[in-house]
Formats: C-alpha cells, structure tokens, sequence
C-alpha cells in the first residue's frame, strides 16, 4: 500500500525548487495518487492523459532498443515533463519554461528512490 504522506512530503519539496509549478503522482493506469494538478483543470483528464502520453510514448519508441526516459511537453508558457517512477507511478511536474530539462531531472533523481519507496 502507497505511503501517500510521505510522497506529498515529497512532492512538496519538488515544488520548492525555483521555477516547479506543479507535481502529481499518477498510477501507470491513469488515476491520481498524490499531489496538485494546475490549477483551473479537470483533474482525472489531466493525470490520465498523462499516462496515456507516457504509454504512447513508450509504445511509438519501443522498437527502437532504447530506454524512454522522459517525455517533455513544451508550451507558450510552462513546460511538462512526464517521468516513469516505478512500475506503479509516474511523475508529472510542470515547470516554467527557463527551467532547463537537466535541472528537472535532477529534481526528478533526487526525489524519485523516495517517491519509489513510498508507492
């Protein structure tokens, strides 16, 4: 059974780091786990269309023998960026757009053997 505190904890501390605007868990079948979704938006759309762009992420480049790592979503003025956690989670995070996709996965790699952990 998920830890859900301990991964609003750390969620939380996502959202600390300069430029993060929004962090949710979602489960790799599209339901929501723990954390905020943006403000203004349908909940169970956005978190299961989330996992719905990872699948079809992973699905469009399976063939290629290489590792998804991350989908990033580039808007006028945010960024998404869509992580596999574990085989039961995934991390969405909304950024604003200066922040690089290295400073997010390294927001992502420090948090990621907690948020693993605790689902």
């Amino acid at each position: 059974m998920a830890n859900i505190s301990q991964i609003e904890d750390a969620l939380h501390s996502i959202k600390q780091n300069n430029g993060v605007m929004d962090a949710v868990m979602v489960s790799r079948s599209g339901m929501h786990i723990a954390g905020d979704v943006p403000s203004g938006v349908h909940t169970e759309t956005f978190v299961a269309m989330s996992a719905i762009l990872l699948g079809a992420a992973e699905t469009s480049t399976s063939e290629l023998r290489d590792k998804l790592k991350l989908v990033t979503i580039n808007l006028e003025h945010s960024t998404i960026f869509i992580n596999t956690i574990s085989s039961r989670g995934i991390l969405v995070l909304r950024s604003k757009t200066e922040v690089t996709r290295d400073e997010i996965v390294d927001i992502i790699n420090t948090h990621a053997s907690k948020i693993e952990a605790s689902l």
